[in-house]
């Protein structure tokens, strides 16, 4: 595999790097971290502007390549992330581009494109988890509405969303795995409630959401009713898959400060430290290297992610968390100062081993699927 820049890819970095080093100083001051309504705007602002130079669909319909470079060179700069909109731009618009109707792509996609209207994910539910197959809110026909009844926890920015990406059960008799449906909800229906969760980091991106017979068009539906499930296996290759591409450059950027700080402070001098960050350096690369063959490979079978992304997720998890691991290292006693960098972000990583489906769920993936073991061994 060629992993050198063609001309053309050459061309587009270096178009991108000059309109980032443009736009960036630009940028208004990012609100505050429990500022939701605030960053939901900051968030959008950007997505308008990315829209407007051209750049807004680059995580859809550009060559793997381009996709990549986009994300290398938006990191370096320190463009802000996709934020607010991380649920419409990585995962619901990437599963109604694959799975929609032709109505259903033009109502949705382009106001995520535009930075217009901001989704979360109603996917985990108190008592189903990451067993995504056990969940128990209810959705029956009701003309031509479903009425949802239920709750669902770990709700990403729903508080600030228009849209959430919804599984439902929708016939009880059938296998666990069946009888689901996914439809887009609107936020404003009566009857849901959102109830903001503070995390161990302190900050307030969760939420819980309760359903109090909301009526969803049935025109929303995405996919046939009850085939929720392979509807559902579509978003989770996108959010394991490629979701997560852009933080393996945060990641590499974080590795190179900690080196800095740890030659400022004297810690440098310690050969297992040494060791232990250029082990880090070589995880991320192979980490970026497998990125790169994940989405390659799903461009190659139609652009959605196989397999392969629960590879990824479950070592990116893990590498994470020893990348801020080892900056506590660095940082000796002061890691435990909430003021300094890294401090939030090492209690926020320990959430990466459950986030879009937990390790053990990736091992199972891993086993059935790339290793052909039979369930349940």
């Amino acid at each position: 595999m060629d992993l050198s820049d063609t001309p053309a890819e050459e061309e587009f970095r270096a178009r991108l790097r000059e309109w980032l080093a443009k736009t960036l100083p630009g940028l208004p001051p990012q609100p505050s971290p429990d500022d939701w309504p605030g960053r939901r705007a900051y968030d959008l602002g950007w997505q308008r502007r990315l829209h407007d130079a051209g750049y807004a669909a680059v995580h859809w319909d550009a060559s793997p390549a381009i996709r990549l470079i986009f994300l290398e060179e938006t990191e370096k700069a320190g463009a802000p992330y996709v934020g607010a909109n991380f649920v419409g731009l990585l995962h619901a618009g990437p599963t109604i581009a694959a799975e929609g109707t032709d109505g259903q792509r033009a109502r949705w996609l382009p106001p995520i494109l535009r930075g217009e209207e901001v989704w979360c994910q109603g996917f985990s539910e108190p008592d189903a988890g990451s067993d995504l197959a056990a969940l128990r809110t209810r959705a029956w026909r009701d003309g031509d509405a479903y009425v949802v009844t239920g709750s669902k926890m770990w709700t990403s920015h729903a508080e600030v969303a228009d849209w959430c990406e919804l599984l439902v059960r929708t016939d009880p008799d059938a296998p666990k795995h069946r009888g689901i449906t996914w439809l887009a909800m609107p936020m404003d229906a009566p009857g849901i409630t959102v109830r903001p969760l503070r995390t161990l980091a302190g900050s307030a991106e969760f939420a819980e959401v309760f359903l109090d017979e909301v009526r969803v068009p049935a025109a929303n539906r995405v996919g046939d009713e009850n085939d929720g499930w392979r509807v559902t296996m579509v978003t989770l290759s996108f959010e394991r898959g490629t979701a997560f591409a852009g933080e393996v450059v945060a990641c590499r950027r974080v590795l190179g400060e900690l080196a800095g700080a740890a030659r400022e402070n004297g810690r440098w001098d310690d050969p297992a430290l040494r060791r232990r960050l250029g082990r880090l350096h070589a995880e991320f690369r192979a980490l970026w290297r497998l990125t790169q063959w994940n989405v390659s490979a799903a461009q190659a079978s139609g652009g959605v992610p196989g397999a392969g992304g629960s590879v990824f997720k479950l070592r990116y998890s893990h590498a994470r968390q020893e990348l801020y691991d080892a900056a506590a290292e660095v940082l000796g006693a002061d890691c435990l100062d909430l003021d300094r960098p890294w401090t939030l972000d090492r209690l926020s990583s320990l959430s990466y081993t459950i986030a879009a489906g937990t390790s053990q769920i990736q091992h199972g993936i891993i086993a059935e699927r790339i290793l052909g073991l039979p369930k349940g061994r």
